[in-house]
């Protein structure tokens, strides 16, 4: 019994489950080594009403709240991290561009986006720095109808795939900080864009890497929120996302577990099963105690959302400390499988795709500290 999820999010689980086994799991090890992400895939979802479930009707959602979304998005995660990562751009862009952008201008994306058709990439990070996030670089200034995009971002998701990008950049001046940053939607299709993928360690279908602009002409009515004010508008979004991940990574952690569970279980040595030795079977039940107390955390913080209510403390808390939890865990869960795990196969690559939690979409330095000054108030804890 999970407090959260009543009988309808269990059906919805069950339902993304048998879609996830069934269409995603297949391809698991095959996507991470040709680093292709497969559209049909998107548009089964999409179709299913399993991408961005949370947005209102209007806006080609479902109107079922962010707990919906995040039951769905463990369930995608459970088959491989890399695919779920579409349900989490999409989630992330789709409650900015509901909230933030015209609605003659983000329908058609927003209607895309939920069908599976388009994917979008959030354009936060610069060569210069990550977390230092309200000290960008890339020039953003208005010529009439249009602004003027020029620069750098860097070490972004889906990058050379992306078909959109809430872009963010400097239209004030450096010492504005956040007051002087606005976001943009800027189609990738516009010309003076160029694009670069990384070869990264884990999530290789998905994929991280640089965009670059060069005197690229968006229209005005793409902006999104108000000119100066995007950082501090658009970024109320990223708690959503954070529980998000924290859900994300601990399915991955929970699938990991279940099958060494499963493995110690029925592997013998010294005439007994390896489970029936304590040197493996508690390190397990202590990081299968934790895992379920964190994946509470982040139902909690979803559930919290949904009630209107403060989450950022929790949010924060779930992208700090889920993404090391599920590292560590899985890793134990390699080891208890010998060299067998230590082989190119499922476990492996688990380790991967969840380490890259560690570093993007915020440090856990960065998390620590909105937990401290939502704790201590922020005079106490100056940036």
């Amino acid at each position: 019994m999970n407090p959260y999820l009543d009988a309808d999010l269990v059906a919805l689980a069950d339902q993304a489950r048998k879609f996830a086994a069934d269409r995603i799991a297949p391809g698991f090890q095959e996507r991470d080594r040709t680093r292709a992400l497969d559209r049909s895939i998107m548009k089964a979802m999409g179709a299913m009403g399993f991408i961005a479930p949370e947005l209102p009707e209007e806006f080609g959602g479902l109107g079922l709240g962010s707990l919906a979304a995040g039951v769905i998005h463990e369930e995608i995660a459970r088959a491989d991290l890399s695919l779920s990562y579409i349900s989490l751009l999409a989630s992330l862009n789709g409650q900015i561009l509901a909230h933030h952008g015209r609605p003659d201008v983000v329908k058609p994306w927003l209607a895309r986006l939920t069908a599976g058709e388009a994917l979008l990439a959030i354009a936060l990070t610069e060569p210069r720095g990550g977390s230092d996030a309200a000290g960008l670089r890339l020039r953003v200034e208005r010529d009439g109808d249009h602004y003027l995009v020029n620069g750098e971002k860097t070490s972004i998701s889906a990058a050379d795939q992306a078909d959109a990008a809430v872009v963010f950049g400097r239209t004030g001046s450096v010492e504005s900080g956040a007051h002087g940053v606005t976001a943009l939607l800027v189609p990738m299709d516009l010309a003076g864009i160029g694009r670069s993928r990384f070869d990264c360690h884990g999530q290789r279908a998905i994929g991280r890497g640089s965009l670059f602009f060069d005197n690229v002409r968006v229209p005005v009515s793409h902006r999104l929120g108000d000119e100066n004010k995007g950082f501090v508008q658009v970024m109320q979004g990223f708690d959503f996302s954070r529980a998000l991940i924290g859900l994300q990574v601990l399915a991955v952690a929970r699938v990991a577990l279940e099958e060494t569970w499963a493995y110690v279980a029925q592997r013998q040595a010294f005439g007994r099963p390896l489970s029936g030795f304590q040197g493996v079977s508690h390190p397990l039940a202590e990081f299968d105690t934790q895992v379920e107390a964190a994946r509470l955390l982040c139902l909690q913080a979803l559930w919290l959302k949904d009630k209107g209510a403060p989450h950022s403390a929790e949010a924060a808390m779930c992208k700090w400390w889920a993404p090391k939890l599920a590292y560590d865990a899985i890793h134990q869960c390699l080891l208890m499988h010998g060299h067998g795990g230590y082989d190119r196969g499922p476990m492996e690559q688990r380790l991967r795709d969840v380490l890259g939690f560690q570093i993007g979409d915020g440090t856990a330095q960065i998390m620590k500290t909105i937990v401290a000054r939502a704790r201590a108030g922020r005079e106490a804890v100056p940036a």
